[in-house]
């Protein structure tokens, strides 16, 4: 009887489970011994539940540190190390695979036709080449379009399942309530919140299979939101990427950003109003090499905040998205360009006020300007966020983050939001590009 091959997913608390579910998890001829964990705290320890895993493992299957990989490879005496979560260099990559082959065991990538499900209804899928370059409100444009074409689009957002995995197979969030009900993260809101306060439903979990009939059952037009610039889960009828001048050059040295840009139907330029005019032309060199096929929308974010005189000649604090600046490698955000904009006093340096987590954040990533990233991972580093915001001495707190930390934590300073949507320039624009697809 020919043994089975012994598997590890390398992961993050995303596409590794989605690799398993739908390439492994009814598969007998594998047998996967763990995932490993890395990028997101708090998932390391956990165990991927039964009631996910399958009948082929009834006890779940254990996520350990990708640190211990050389150990449990040897330990287990594994085969096969399936690398699957995203927004890491080419470089990583490769270091990533010397060190499990230099291990014993073989190293393999799960590309489109392995992984993607094909959905019913039609899909449009909105992706990225890194983290934080525009596709939250890139998403919320498109579905803006659809709403005004009459079509009903239904949200599903790319895995964040941070709490209890066995409670979180299948989630729908349609209200406000609904962020309370399913305990959701800073980061889940900030994805969650524009949608739900526009009227749109959001799905999101661990089994996509299970999540996109549900979604089917509601949506004319399924709108993929894929997070961490991953690709898709599902096939698209539609493929946007959204790239980001301010970081020219990673769109061909991040995976799987490049695979998203060779891809893509459509590209969009975004930032184009605040990057340099010589990155944005090196860009578009980029993509026509790449991708000579795909349309070239180009676009701005805008930033709105809701109280300039609140921000011009006052010390200020700055409070932007986390993801972008610890994932994506950005030195600062919206909130600091609002302070430049509107001309604040001066920004206070949070470094010796951070309290736990933030301040472990803060060491972390020394390059980050003078402020606070909002990391929301845990009830713990929504509380340290909280002790933070509160103990630094400011008159102001801009929050660049796209969810209302107010609704959730008690801060004792004015806080100005400072939002951001996409705005197309010139032509051809997105609607262009959906009626052309025939949406």
């Amino acid at each position: 009887m020919k043994t089975r091959t012994k598997v590890i997913i390398m992961g993050a608390a995303g596409r590794d489970f989605h690799d398993f579910n739908v390439f492994f998890r009814n598969r007998r001829e594998y047998e996967v011994i763990a995932f490993t964990a890395t990028q997101i705290p708090n998932i390391v320890g956990r165990t991927y539940p039964p009631i996910l895993a399958g009948k082929h493992y009834p006890n779940g299957i254990p996520i350990y540190a990708e640190q211990d990989i050389a150990k449990l490879i040897k330990k287990h005496g594994i085969d096969l190390v399936v690398f699957a979560y995203s927004d890491v260099s080419h470089v990583w990559v490769m270091h990533k695979a010397s060190e499990v082959l230099s291990s014993g065991a073989d190293y393999m990538l799960l590309g489109p036709k392995s992984t993607m499900l094909r959905s019913k209804k039609k899909v449009i899928s909105i992706c990225a080449v890194r983290t934080g370059s525009g596709k939250s409100q890139t998403t919320r444009r498109v579905c803006e379009i659809l709403e005004q074409k009459g079509k009903k689009a239904v949200v599903v957002r790319h895995p964040m399942p941070y709490g209890d995995l066995r409670k979180q197979v299948v989630q729908r969030f349609a209200s406000m309530g609904d962020l309370v009900k399913h305990k959701a993260t800073i980061e889940e809101r900030e994805e969650y919140e524009p949608h739900l306060l526009r009227g749109r439903v959001v799905f999101a979990g661990c089994d996509y299979e299970r999540i996109l009939r549900e979604a089917e059952k509601e949506a004319d037009v399924v709108v993929w939101d894929g997070g961490n610039n991953d690709f898709p889960f599902y096939v698209p009828d539609l493929h946007i990427v959204v790239a980001d001048p301010w970081r020219v050059g990673d769109e061909l040295a991040y995976h799987p950003g490049e695979m998203n840009l060779r891809m893509a139907d459509c590209v969009v330029i975004n930032k184009v109003d605040t990057a340099y005019p010589d990155d944005v032309e090196e860009l578009r060199m980029n993509i026509r090499e790449l991708n000579p096929k795909a349309i070239m929308v180009e676009a701005a974010s805008p930033i709105f905040v809701n109280d300039r005189d609140a921000i011009r000649n006052k010390k200020v604090l700055v409070v932007e998205d986390g993801p972008t600046l610890t994932h994506g490698g950005m030195k600062f955000g919206a909130g600091v360009i609002a302070c430049r904009k509107f001309g604040a006093k001066s920004v206070v340096d949070p470094r010796r006020y951070a309290a736990g987590t933030v301040r472990s954040t803060l060491e972390k990533y020394p390059e980050l300007e003078s402020l606070v990233p909002a990391m929301g991972y845990s009830p713990k580093q929504i509380r340290d966020l909280e002790r933070t915001l509160n103990a630094v001495p400011c008159d102001t707190i801009v929050a660049a983050t796209p969810v209302d930390l107010s609704r959730f934590m008690k801060l004792k300073k004015r806080v100005v939001r400072v939002t951001y949507e996409l705005q197309e320039i010139g032509k051809p624009d997105l609607e262009e590009v959906l009626s052309g697809a025939g949406f």
